[in-house]
């Protein structure tokens, strides 16, 4: 499996609530900076950084969508 995004992609994240429950925050607007290695499972890694915090995050594909 390939990553579907690319570094400088602007994209929204789903904060996850406890246990994997969708948080009730609005999504965030996060670029992303790397993608990281593709894990065991297949899943496709990225590091993104936040366009309003001082935040980065290590994220799988399903926890970010496009913009639009």
């Amino acid at each position: 499996m390939a990553h579907n995004f690319a570094i400088n992609d602007d994209v929204h994240h789903q904060q996850q609530g406890p246990q994997g429950r969708a948080a009730a925050k609005e999504r965030s607007v996060y670029t992303i900076v790397t993608c990281l290695p593709i894990e065991a499972d297949g899943r496709p890694r990225y590091r993104i950084k936040s366009k309003t915090e001082n935040i980065e995050r290590v994220v799988t594909e399903e926890q970010i969508s496009r913009l639009g």
